[in-house]
């Protein structure tokens, strides 16, 4: 899975340095922080994750029902891409409004303890496949068998990944640490504050169909999907190109599961500082300096998968 070393060569030109991230101008242009645009996700996540509900209860047919469980999937995809940039502190500017958002508005509707996440992510960011890399149970091993493969993603679309996250959740309730319990605390709370909406609006069904069944299965596939191609098969190294995959991006892969340009992943780790905005845009001065090159980028998502089932 690794790119010949040969084929890893050295940034060109001046706007990057040796190890590819930006500096000077370039870099305070990469890093700003667009809020009004992060506004508008937020928004229009929740319209569209609304409107798709209610199709499924307006029309009320089986098609329309199986379409909006699917795209539940999705909408936790956006919901946990906007967490994801809350993280980096990189959704608003004002890190308290940055924090509140990240918590109250994307973290905890999509069962995220936010606070907990973002420890765990920078020691991911710090160093990926080293001792304390928390995320290693989702793609260390590959390249894997098909079989191996399909396995683990039946687990994922029964459920049964799903479910046995939710129940690390409900113990967190009861947990003797503080941040632990008070973090689960306040997820239960707001999806039991979900729960009781259902319930004036007399459709106590909808949170358990469209909301948490969906998060157990659909998204759980989708996040396995995602995270094999950004790190499956990769190592411990200092060049982000030995660790971190490079896609090239199309609109149903970024409409299904890499949302908000989360899928420029490699510039992603070239410099976590960069909004996932700004990204796609990070990813041509990569390309145009020489340190990604079409010889070390897949084509699309299904030929990283591919390879990453050849085990």
């Amino acid at each position: 899975m690794l790119p010949n070393p040969e084929l890893l060569t050295p940034v060109n030109g001046d706007r990057l340095r040796p190890n590819a991230r930006p500096q000077g101008e370039l870099r305070d242009t990469l890093r700003k922080i667009p809020n009004g645009l992060n506004a508008f996700s937020i928004l229009s996540t929740y319209t569209q994750t609304i409107a798709i509900m209610y199709a499924a209860v307006h029309f009320n047919q089986v098609v329309i029902w199986i379409a909006a469980f699917l795209l539940m999937g999705r909408a936790h995809a956006q919901f946990a891409a906007l967490m994801h940039e809350a993280a980096h502190r990189l959704l608003f500017r004002n890190r308290k409004l940055n924090d509140w958002a990240g918590r109250w508005l994307v973290g905890f509707i999509s069962f995220t303890p936010v606070d907990l996440y973002r420890r765990g992510h920078m020691a991911h960011h710090r160093d990926e496949f080293g001792p304390d890399e928390p995320d290693i149970p989702l793609y260390r091993g590959y390249p894997i068998t098909r079989d191996s493969l399909r396995r683990k993603l039946i687990r994922d679309t029964t459920g049964r990944t799903g479910w046995k996250l939710f129940l690390g959740l409900v113990r967190g309730v009861r947990s003797k640490d503080a941040n632990v319990r008070s973090q689960a605390q306040k997820i239960v709370a707001f999806q039991f504050g979900l729960i009781a909406l259902t319930i004036v609006l007399r459709i106590p069904y909808l949170w358990f169909v469209l909301w948490w069944a969906p998060q157990l299965t659909v998204w759980r596939v989708i996040n396995r999907l995602r995270s094999i191609a950004e790190h499956g098969g990769m190592i411990r190294s200092d060049d982000r190109r030995n660790t971190t995959h490079s896609v090239r991006q199309h609109l149903i892969a970024r409409f299904c599961i890499v949302p908000f340009q989360i899928g420029w992943h490699l510039a992603h780790h070239v410099d976590s500082g960069v909004p996932m905005r700004n990204l796609p845009k990070f990813h041509r001065e990569l390309v145009a300096a020489g340190y990604v090159t079409e010889t070390i980028e897949y084509p699309n998502y299904p030929a990283l998968w591919n390879a990453l089932s050849s085990g």
